[in-house]
């Protein structure tokens, strides 16, 4: 009885002694240099916190543990250092905040852009107006009607002593009372060919003024 009682003792040491000294041991996880370990026999969630100087509730967030429940983790498992979250959410701040750069920079590009193409269309159309318009002063005006001479050449003419307006030229005539008219020179006359300074636009007997003879300012349009 005594010898079998001093077996048991004996064992019951032993496996003491394996279970204190296990539970002295610490293993390290391997760290992979990128904020992240692989676990070897022996870690624990702990253990792992320990030996990066972070506290096991850090450790837990970073691998979407549960804080304070029951880590269980497995030899060759890749366990997440808390730095990894960190440095990820800083770079995807940073690319957002080069994004908006950028997305903001080219919208100053395309409304400067915009606003030159603006200016140049701008100078454009003042240089058109300055060199298709030229005036050639004050012109006697009379009227006639083609269709009264026979003639079928429209009321869109005007004749005019060809040394001074050859025809096709295009004539802006803003008469004495406002009146704008645009005529091509297309006919000479009597009066027009013995006078330079006189025109005799076409119109419709029924439109001519009343007044008969008139005054205009003259343009060269083309």
């Amino acid at each position: 009885m005594k010898k079998v009682l001093s077996i048991a003792l004996v064992s019951a040491m032993a496996l003491s002694g394996i279970l204190a000294s296990t539970s002295n041991t610490v293993q390290a996880a391997v760290n992979n240099g990128d904020n992240s370990v692989t676990v070897e026999k022996g870690d624990t969630y702990k253990s792992i916190a320990e030996a990066n100087g972070i506290s096991i509730s850090a450790l837990e967030q970073a691998n979407g543990r549960e804080v304070g429940g029951f880590d269980l983790i497995f030899p060759g498992e890749t366990i997440t250092l808390p730095g990894a979250t960190t440095t990820t959410d800083t770079i995807a701040t940073t690319n957002n905040t080069n994004t908006t750069t950028d997305t903001s920079s080219q919208a100053t590009d395309a409304s400067q852009q915009t606003q030159s193409q603006a200016t140049t269309t701008q100078a454009a159309t003042d240089t058109t107006s300055q060199t298709t318009s030229t005036s050639q002063g004050t012109f006697k005006i009379s009227f006639y009607d083609p269709s009264v001479l026979g003639s079928n050449m429209g009321y869109s003419g005007v004749a005019a002593n060809l040394s001074v307006f050859p025809k096709g030229t295009q004539l802006k005539i803003t008469l004495a009372d406002g009146t704008v008219l645009y005529r091509t020179v297309n006919d000479t006359g009597t009066f027009a060919n013995s006078n330079s300074q006189q025109l005799d636009v076409a119109m419709p007997s029924s439109s001519i003024p009343s007044y008969g003879v008139t005054t205009a300012s003259v343009e060269v349009l083309s």
